[in-house]
């Protein structure tokens, strides 16, 4: 459910945002393995659950889908991206 509910959200824009160009989305099953350059700090384990891989080393993740405004945040704090003017 929180799955579609991202999809439904975010995904149709998130290609065309700062964030997106920044952090390119990479869709993996968890139940696969990841490449073998890939390092994560834990399994995943949630759905969805999203990582922010840098030189192939994580650098943060959100687990879950906290809802649109909160996605968004959380991403610019692993990003460095400055808070949003609303």
């Amino acid at each position: 459910m929180w799955c579609a509910r991202w999809e439904a959200q975010i995904g149709p824009i998130y290609p065309k945002t700062t964030e997106g160009e920044m952090a390119p989305l990479w869709q993996v099953d968890i139940n696969d393995p990841l490449p073998s350059d890939v390092t994560l700090e834990r399994p995943m384990v949630f759905t969805p659950t999203f990582v922010v891989i840098e030189d192939g080393v994580e650098i943060g993740r959100i687990e879950g889908y906290p809802g649109e405004d909160f996605f968004w945040g959380l991403l610019g704090q692993i990003l460095g991206l400055p808070p949003a003017q609303t």
